[in-house]
């Protein structure tokens, strides 16, 4: 099983336009909700590859209620059983972008029309049938506040998106310590463990490097996918892996250059660090050597979740024991698909299989 932490989850909602025009009124095309945050994002991605997730952070209020129902409606079925909830109440965030100016002939962009309860995958091609969906086990703390929206309008002519993101509720002493309750027992069966987006008003700002600490005390793998000052603090605590994007990385280290400032990150603490280069790609620098993957040609869409679907490639590949390379060159190819459908969170299937063979690998040890 593979945890993911999302400390801030999100309903997010997306309005299709057929232009987005500055001090105007426009007539919304299509709408779709998903259950959002950057660590769910992760959770559908992995689900539609095959794996079994369970996903936990925080939910509450009508909002909330929303999510957790959207959440039950992705998971074919419930074969991991969540830990009762601890609190009273009801029950039920920049991206690698691999190419964001013209769209190549030869990927396909097409994509299931956005509905309510779409699932994340689509039928692959006969030559690489696709793996069937697995659970998402719902084990989020329920907390007194409204969880955020987040809102992309998304001009179909172009595919640009403009992004309005909510700060989220505000989390109370006990209902962190609940969370880290629920942590505890979730490590005990996870294989990786994903921590991801912002942290809720409320929240201590060292509360990664907390979480990262119980990870590495269980013995389990941990990524780290925020910014700032909580990445600068979670990074102390030496996590398995960060996966920054550029902005974030220069942020952390004071360098614009990727590959020295992906070095002194892992002086900092990470063990690996896995950057997004936009356009350019990713960039990993391990133990194990430096590599850098590229898509084969740039594509037009919606950039929304397309960093978390790079961290399911990344994640998915460690769980499988798969090569560096093969694990960028899958994170490479998930966050290209995801630019390619309309939804957050959602990638295309079709344009993942096509993609995937075509992604460039470069071994820069030797340069390093």
């Amino acid at each position: 099983m593979i945890l993911t932490v999302t400390l801030n989850t999100a309903l997010d909602l997306t309005y299709g336009v057929p232009e987005l025009v500055p001090h105007a009124s426009h007539r919304v095309s299509d709408i779709s909700e998903r259950p959002g945050g950057k660590g769910l994002n992760v959770a559908r991605v992995l689900a539609a590859l095959g794996h079994e997730t369970v996903v936990t952070g925080f939910a509450g209020g009508a909002t909330g209620a929303v999510l957790r129902e959207l959440l039950a409606d992705l998971s074919p079925r419930d074969s991991i059983s969540a830990p009762a909830d601890v609190t009273s109440g009801p029950e039920p965030e920049s991206a690698p972008v691999p190419g964001s100016a013209t769209a190549s002939a030869s990927v396909p962009a097409t994509a299931p029309a956005p509905t309510r309860t779409t699932d994340a995958s689509a039928p692959a091609p006969v030559s690489a049938p696709a793996p069937a969906p697995a659970p998402i086990t719902d084990a989020l703390v329920t907390v007194a506040g409204n969880t955020r929206r987040t809102i992309a309008v998304v001009a179909r002519a172009t595919g640009d998106t403009t992004q309005l993101n909510e700060p989220g509720p505000l989390v109370s002493a006990d209902e962190w310590s609940a969370l880290l309750a629920r942590y505890e027992e979730l490590l005990a069966g996870a294989d990786a463990v994903a921590l991801c987006g912002s942290l809720p008003p409320g929240i201590h700002v060292g509360a990664y490097a907390e979480l990262v600490r119980s990870a590495r005390a269980a013995g389990v793998p941990v990524l780290l996918d925020t910014g700032g000052e909580p990445l600068r603090r979670g990074i102390a605590a030496r996590p398995d892996l960060i996966k920054p994007n550029a902005d974030e990385l220069a942020q952390l280290t004071g360098s614009r250059d990727p590959l020295r400032a992906s070095r002194d990150a892992r002086r900092r603490g990470a063990h690996a660090v896995v950057a997004s280069l936009g356009p350019e790609g990713m960039l990993a620098l391990t133990p194990d050597g430096v590599w850098q993957a590229s898509p084969p040609a740039k594509v037009l869409g919606n950039p929304t979740g397309a960093g978390d679907s790079a961290v399911a490639g990344v994640l998915s590949g460690l769980v499988e024991g798969l090569s560096w390379p093969e694990r960028l060159r899958r994170a490479v190819a998930l966050s290209a698909a995801t630019v390619l459908s309309p939804t957050a969170g959602d990638f295309d299937r079709a344009a993942y299989e096509e993609l995937l063979p075509r992604v460039g690998v470069e071994d820069h040890t030797t340069a390093a």
